[in-house]
This record gives C-alpha cells, sequence and structure tokens, in this order.
C-alpha cells in the first residue's frame, strides 16, 4: 500500500506500506492521520488567492496551524521550520489550501486567531539533523523522567515526551486521576535536562492515540490512524446493538468504551423502529402465552418460547405485529408452530446456520448430565451405608449379654480384630457349671467324675 505523497514512485510502484520517510512522506506509515485534499484535482482561477495557512504534523497525533506569510511552494511532506513558545521546531507539511480552511472551522478556530504562528522557512539538511538528534534523546529522558516521578510518589503517569527540534524545550504528555501538584517535579526536570519544561495533560484516549497499538480486530488502532475527533461512547450504544455488558470486551486500550461502538449505531437505531415499543413483548395463542426471549434486529426477527416448553419459534416483525393487534382486540392467535411463516423462517435460520446448536437438544444434553451426577450421588450414598454398616458390627459384638454373669459383662472388648481368637460368643457350646461361682444362674448339670486312685 502506498500514498500518493510518498515521493518513490518508480516504475508505476511505490514503497510498501509503512516506507519511513524513503520518500517524502513523513508519517512513518502510509494512511497515519493524513488527509485528503478534496481541492487539489480542482482548476483555480487566475486571480485567485492561495490560502496562506498550513497543517504541520509533529510527533504522534499533534497538528498544528502555522500562517505562510513569504507565501513558500509547500506539499505534503515537506519539512519546515516553524515558530513555537521558545525557539523553533520542524515538523512536516500534512494539508495546505482549501482544505486547511474547512479544518479550521471544523475544530472553530478563527482565521486571525493569536494561536496561529509564523512558518519561518523550510528546513534545511542541518535543521533535519539537529532535529534527529534531540529525537534519539528522548527514550533515555523518558526512563530518567518516568524515574523521578517514582521517587516523588506522585500519582500520575508519564506516557510520552517530545524534545523540540532545537532542543531547547521538551513537552511531557502525562495522564492522571486527579489534580497533581508538579511544582517540585519541574525544578527536578529543569535541574536534569536543563531544557524548559512543559508538563501536558491528555486525556486517556489521547494516549492511546498517540502510543498506537493493535485493537482486537487485527487492525491499527483508529485513533492512532485516521480517528482525530472523539466522540461521546456510553452503554447505550451496546444495548441498543444487543451486546454483553461485559467491559473487559467493550473497553479498549485505553480503558475507555471503543469508539467503534458508535460506527453502527444509527443503523441500528434506525432499525429498532420497526420493533414493538412494549418492554416484555409477549402473545396469547391458543397454546397458551408466548413470551419473546430474543431480537435479531438486522434480519427483523424475535423469537418466542411457551413457559412449559423451551423450543424457540421465529417471527417476522410485521407478523408480531399483526397478532398484538389481535390480542388488544380480544382474539387468540393460533399456536406458534402451526404458523407456516413462521416454519419458514426457522428451516431459513437453520439452513443458514447448520453448525448452530438447538435449545432443545442443549436440555437434552443437561437432561442426561444431570441423571448421571443423580446415579453417581446414589451409588456414593449406597456405598457409605454399607460401610456404616460394617462399622457398626464389631460394636455389636461387644454389647454385654443379659444371660451371661457379671464377669462377662464386665469384660473388655476386643482390641485385634484381625486376631483369630476362636468362636464367636454366640456359637460356643454349654458352660459346665462351677461349684463356687454363685452367680451362675444355669441349672445343675453333670458334676465331676471322681476318678479311683
Amino acid at each position: 500500500m502506498g500514498c500518493s505523497s510518498c515521493g518513490t514512485k518508480s516504475g508505476g510502484g511505490c514503497s510498501p506500506a509503512g516506507c519511513k520517510s524513503n520518500g517524502t512522506c513523513g508519517t512513518s506509515g502510509c494512511n497515519a492521520l493524513n488527509v485528503y485534499d478534496w481541492f487539489r484535482d480542482m482548476e483555480l482561477p487566475e486571480d485567485f488567492v492561495r490560502f496562506n495557512i498550513v497543517e504541520v504534523r509533529f510527533k504522534g497525533s499533534r497538528k498544528e496551524y502555522f500562517r505562510n506569510t513569504g507565501n513558500l511552494e509547500l506539499y505534503n511532506g515537506d519539512y519546515v521550520v516553524v515558530e513555537s513558545s521558545m525557539g523553533n521546531d520542524v515538523g512536516t507539511v500534512s494539508a495546505t489550501g482549501e482544505i486547511v480552511r474547512l479544518q479550521l472551522k471544523k475544530l472553530r478556530i478563527p482565521e486571525d486567531s493569536d494561536r496561529i504562528r509564523l512558518l519561518v522557512r523550510k528546513a534545511s539538511d542541518k535543521d533535519i539533523e539537529k532535529n534527529e538528534e534531540a529525537k534519539s534523546k528522548e527514550n533515555a529522558t523518558l526512563e530518567r523522567a518516568r524515574t523521578i516521578a517514582f521517587g516523588l510518589n506522585l500519582q500520575m503517569k508519564i506516557s510520552d515526551i517530545e524534545i523540540q527540534g532545537d532542543g531547547r524545550k521538551v513537552i511531557f504528555f502525562y495522564t492522571a486521576e486527579q489534580r497533581v501538584d508538579f511544582r517540585e517535579l519541574i525544578r527536578l526536570y529543569a535541574d536534569e535536562f536543563r531544557m524548559k519544561i512543559e508538563m501536558r495533560h491528555i486525556s486517556y484516549r489521547e494516549e492511546a492515540s498517540r502510543l498506537g497499538g493493535i485493537g482486537v480486530c487485527g487492525r491499527q488502532l483508529c485513533c492512532s490512524t485516521w480517528l482525530t475527533d472523539y466522540k461521546q461512547v456510553t452503554t447505550g450504544a451496546a444495548r441498543i446493538q444487543n451486546l454483553s455488558i461485559n467491559m473487559e470486551k467493550l473497553a479498549g486500550q485505553c480503558g475507555k468504551l471503543k469508539c467503534c461502538l458508535n460506527y453502527e449505531l444509527d443503523l441500528y437505531v434506525e432499525a429498532m423502529d420497526a420493533f414493538p415499543k412494549a418492554k416484555i413483548v409477549k402473545l396469547d395463542t391458543v397454546s397458551g402465552v408466548a413470551y419473546s426471549r430474543k431480537t435479531d434486529i438486522l434480519k427483523k426477527l424475535m423469537w418466542f418460547a411457551y413457559e412449559d416448553n423451551q423450543t424457540w419459534i421465529a417471527l417476522n416483525v410485521d407478523q408480531v405485529k399483526e397478532f398484538m393487534e389481535d390480542n388488544k382486540q380480544g382474539k387468540q392467535v393460533p399456536a406458534l408452530q402451526e404458523v407456516a411463516a413462521a416454519s419458514q423462517v426457522m428451516e431459513a435460520v437453520s439452513m443458514a446456520q447448520p453448525e448452530m446448536i438447538g435449545n432443545s437438544e442443549l436440555l437434552s444434553e443437561d437432561l442426561e448430565l444431570s441423571a448421571e451426577i443423580r446415579r453417581q450421588r446414589e451409588a456414593k450414598s449406597r456405598g457409605n451405608d454399607r460401610g456404616r454398616d460394617r462399622n457398626r458390627n464389631p460394636h455389636s459384638q461387644n454389647k454385654p449379654n443379659p444371660n451371661r454373669g457379671g464377669e462377662q459383662q464386665n469384660r473388655p472388648p476386643h482390641q485385634h480384630k484381625g486376631e483369630n481368637r476362636g468362636p464367636r460368643p454366640d456359637r460356643r457350646g454349654p458352660r459346665p457349671p462351677h461349684p463356687g461361682n454363685r452367680n451362675d444362674r444355669r441349672g445343675p448339670g453333670p458334676g465331676p467324675t471322681n476318678k479311683p486312685d
């Protein structure tokens, strides 16, 4: 891609995008805040006096206007030396002629304003070399300036700096949430850099415009390429376009709402006039009351569903208005599934987007998942019940038997569960009576036999 003011055309071609001033572009990239002159192909009268104010661009998106009192023949991309508040500065011409008059009217700057300084001359090789030497010091100066500001614990962020072409003045661009007292900071900067210090507060959008970057769309930021006026963007623009209010997705690199939310806003506002104005749209049908679930503004479709059925049915806006008029007259409309136009719309939508998953499929998957989770919980609870039953059995073995004497009741429970200690107590045979045990409640058994000596 090339621009008409590149000056590197050879054999009908041009340098690739971002020619880095190989020709007379001077913008470090073709189509970075360039101005298209709509009057350049017009033939002007012979006695016509050319407009003597030119637009000069400096680093980033900063543009100012200067008076060409010497009637120099200037073209877009020419390096010029202009007046500043202290000394001279070097910039590139971005617009000349009648287009500049329109720019002044747009910015509401009078042609005889004192803000318009003089254009001194075209820049020489020595001026350009001195300007490049000053620009080469900006990175080191910016790093040192941030270190000093951080040491003073000031609630501000120095985003960019710009050293004047003659090296006598430096402009610090900063952002801050509230007013900052940087008088001590200016004294430290003056002692450190030995230049005139100017602190210029900019907004977060202007900061993104100066620094540049790549947006989520994959292109360069609009504010750093062509957008010069920042209009107010509200969350209402996102709601009208049926966008979810997620600030992480709606905010740009500046932390504010994206400017592109306003690009198609007028189209959506115009299309919304065809939809019903009611906040809750419902239709009284023979199958019940159907409520609006979704709206497709560009296709002019409204999706309805019954309370006991989650199948969404698409209706055209004109049909919805007709059914609402019938409801106002006390008439019930046919079931939405039986409406031929609605079925045709749904077929067209399903054919256009075959990869979309229907709501019924999602619900069936949810039911299957819920049933599987319920089965797992029931199996787990049954396993826990078995474990509790096994834990109860050892304790039940150690309970005292009321049919046994006191000695059996005072026995300690078995401590060694895995040791084989003979048969269970309830499986033992009858115990023979002991003559000295008075607590033995069992009947008399066979006495001991007297063996002969």
